[in-house]
């Protein structure tokens, strides 16, 4: 059942003309002209749209059942996110009317905006919840001279779950982020939700308290991730290979006390396989001395869409999101009764045009991740720094490393760290190293820190596998907030908790944490606004049933209905399907028809991944990007899988976006240059980006139409890149610093096993 301000929005099915099906004739999309091709109006959308979601069984609606005071209401398939130029003039205004419908603009839904250009995109009923749920009180409130009840400075996991959080407790919200959401840490995971093994570990033999409850927290908050985001989140087995008989009990009874903890929120319970079965369920194993493996289970996600579903869904509820919009300025004025001068506002500046904003708020959440210091320091240029930020890098294998459904965990590195070696969206990511690291915005991998990550690969795999240099498709270096332990010596010992902190002038800061309890956090940090700024709001904490954005008109079977109605192949069903939940409607009905028998819709942007064309323009429309780094790393996932891939799919994703966006020729050329600086930081080789730096758009559209003679994955280049690269680790390119380690790690490999010690 749809809710009201949803169902005003369907128009007769009569205005509506035909939308293109599936259908085995070629002839007929091959020869329509261009214009044609773009010729699919936002009511021929709704056709398929509305027809998609019938399909749906009605039990998906809270049980068949609809409850007027809940607030995890589902979008109308029609509904037109606000544009961004709608967004910056609501924090121009510090208020959300400017966006605010209308009752004859709610009532007479614009249909075309499915199908305008992404910089002719403007809603006319920008939020279900504002169309239909607000009292005249509540409008008064988001009036209110003071303007926004928060300001969130942040759109990475956190801050973006601050805005759901607060949104649904009906306060008015805004949220600003200097580069995109989920650029920073919260794209750049191990994309694991758990709680963690080796905190457990730590929380046992420590008898630390304070990690034992942020290990319990996490878990319960891991059941959370699949009621509210389904399509993104699903449960991974994950095996831990023993190699001494005496040591099965022990990490089985390690696992079993995990499970114990989730308590009746546990997915799964653990179990222990014998050997034969350990190299059934990962034929890639070293079969060598294995004794047998304990299996326990965790959760895995598509954490920048997640992040990017959280936005969307803070958006569906009322709060107004900015991306590319950084704070230059915090407004500070006197208030009675306190001695220091309170936070009312803060200058925010459009990245993309320079434009300054002066915004209005009772309160101000700084949700910046590891750059939390230097939004307080914008408060006091003195304040004491409390993030102890650790680089984390991360590598992607081919497929063919990892069976599809199960993990593996190595507790035993050679230096003491633990590495997970874990399926994802069709390749294998392994990783993560944990060293001190400077702050920036895109952190390099280290070649050191790649070449360990393969040596410990290369420890647990069978010897008929080789590992090579050149089968890293892409490597990543992410950042964690650690919140700083004056008494840690070094940054492995630092607890991934979270602290809130309230500035003398009332900025509010939450720091560290981590992805899985990102909305515990979130909870926390409102309810703390709520008592620092004396807000009112409407009703208490709903995340933990609100959800996201996609999820309410999934199922597990919904890539059959895209399959069958669009003609799509089945991987790229399945994807649109796991990427953008009932949302991929929107996505299929923007498909261009590919000239062929089969597929008959969705033209790939690379042959090897199931992305396409369409997901372009419906990320520019309906999804705030703006750069290509946007769409390949935010919007999907492509540069994390394969940065090779990337830049061959490059020239077509920059001339969709200069359509939907109106660049000029010059930005083009910029977004392709900057495009190869970020695929540098994914992991591209370095002589590989050299090569590109030089290129125009046109010289490299011309070399993609070539035939690929000389591959950069052939054989003899995968092997000269392996050399390479372990030469390059051995010379000053290096510096000693990685010389100095990897002696280290020779001489932790020569101690006994009994003393290396171990982990869960």
């Amino acid at each position: 059942m749809l809710r009201p301000a949803a169902s005003r929005a369907l128009r007769p099915a009569s205005r509506m003309p035909s939308i293109r099906m599936a259908s085995t004739s070629a002839s007929s999309s091959s020869s329509s002209s261009s214009s044609r091709r773009y010729l699919v109006s936002g009511a021929a959308a709704a056709t398929a749209l509305v027809a998609g979601y019938a399909l749906l069984p009605t039990g998906i609606f809270n049980d068949g059942r609809f409850d007027e005071s809940s607030t995890d209401d589902r979008p109308s398939p029609l509904w037109a996110l606000p544009s961004r130029s709608q967004m910056l003039q609501a924090l121009r205004e510090s208020s959300a009317k400017s966006i605010r419908p209308s009752a004859a603009d709610r009532q007479e839904h614009d249909e075309s905006l499915v199908n305008a250009k992404a910089t002719q995109t403007r809603s006319s009923a920008p939020s279900p919840v504002l169309a239909g749920n607000l009292t005249d009180a509540e409008i008064r409130k988001l009036d209110d001279d003071e303007g926004f009840d928060l300001l969130v400075v942040g759109g990475g996991a956190t801050g973006t779950g601050v805005a759901v959080d607060a949104a649904t407790r009906g306060l008015s919200v805004a949220l600003v982020e200097k580069d995109d959401f989920g650029a920073g840490t919260s794209s750049k995971s191990t994309k694991l939700i758990h709680g963690g093994v080796r905190y457990l570990q730590k929380a046992v033999f420590e008898l630390d308290y304070g990690q034992y409850k942020m290990v319990k927290e996490a878990l319960h908050e891991r059941k959370t991730f699949l009621h509210i985001a389904p399509y993104l989140s699903e449960h991974l087995p994950i095996m831990l290979p023993v190699y001494r008989y005496w040591q099965i009990p022990y990490y089985w009874a390690g696992t079993k006390m995990y499970d114990l903890l989730a308590g009746s929120e546990n997915m799964e319970s653990s179990y222990v396989l014998s050997r034969g079965k350990a190299m059934e369920a990962f034929p890639m194993l070293k079969s060598d001395g294995l004794a047998g493996a304990v299996v326990y289970y965790d959760g895995q996600h598509n954490d920048t869409r997640m992040n990017i579903a959280l936005a969307l869904t803070a958006v569906h509820h009322g709060a107004i999101v900015a991306n590319h919009t950084e704070v230059v300025k915090l407004h500070k004025r006197d208030v009675p009764g306190k001695e220091e001068q309170q936070i009312c506002g803060a200058t925010v500046r459009d990245v993309l045009t320079g434009e300054t904003i002066d915004v209005k708020c009772k309160g101000v959440i700084n949700a910046t991740g590891p750059f939390s210091d230097a939004i307080r320091k914008l408060d006091f240029p003195t304040a004491q720094e409390i993030v102890a930020p650790s680089s984390g890098v991360h590598i992607t294998l081919p497929g063919y490393y990892s069976p599809r459904g199960m993990g593996l965990i190595d507790p035993q590195t050679s230096d003491g760290r633990v590495i997970f070696f874990l399926p994802w969206q069709g390749n294998t990511i392994a990783g993560t190293t944990d060293t001190a690291a400077p702050v920036e915005a895109h952190p390099l991998p280290k070649e050191e820190e790649i070449q360990w990550i393969l040596d410990e690969v290369r420890n647990y795999l069978s010897p008929d596998i080789k590992v090579r240099r050149g089968d890293v498709l892409s490597a990543w270096s992410g950042l964690r907030p650690l919140v700083r332990d004056p008494a840690a010596k070094d940054t492995q010992s630092l607890v991934r908790n979270h602290m809130i902190n309230v500035s003398a002038s009332g900025l509010l800061t939450i720091a560290g944490g981590k992805w899985t309890t990102y909305r515990e956090m979130a909870e926390q940090t409102v309810d703390r606004a709520v008592e620092e700024f004396n807000l009112k709001p409407v009703r208490g904490c709903v995340t933990k049933e609100t959800r996201l954005m996609g999820s309410h008109g999934w199922s597990k079977t919904m890539y059959v209905k895209l399959l069958q109605r669009f003609g799509l192949e089945t991987d790229v069903a399945k994807h649109l399907s796991s990427t953008y939940g009932d949302r991929a409607w929107s996505v299929c009905s923007l498909a261009e028809a590919t000239g062929q028998r089969w597929p008959v819709h969705g033209v790939r942007l690379d042959p090897l991944y199931p992305y396409i064309e369409a997901e372009v323009r419906y990320a520019c429309r309906s999804e705030y990007a703006q750069t290509v780094q946007d769409f390949v790393a935010r919007r999907t996932r492509l540069s994390f899988l394969n940065t090779e891939a990337t830049v061959q799919a490059l020239p077509r994703i920059i001339d969709i976006m200069a359509s939907e966006l109106d660049w000029s020729t010059q930005r083009q050329e910029e977004e392709l240059r900057d495009g190869v600086r970020f695929l540098a930081s994914m992991g591209l080789q370095s002589d590989r980006a050299e090569e590109l730096s030089g290129v125009t758009l046109k010289d490299l559209k011309a070399s993609v139409a070539r035939p690929q003679s000389d591959s950069h994955l052939s054989d003899s280049r995968l092997d000269a890149k392996d050399q390479l690269a372990r030469a390059g680790a051995r010379v000053d390119t290096i510096g000693e610093k990685a010389t100095e380690q990897s002696r280290e790690r020779d001489q932790r490999r020569t101690i006994p096993p009994e003393r290396s010690g171990g982990g869960w």
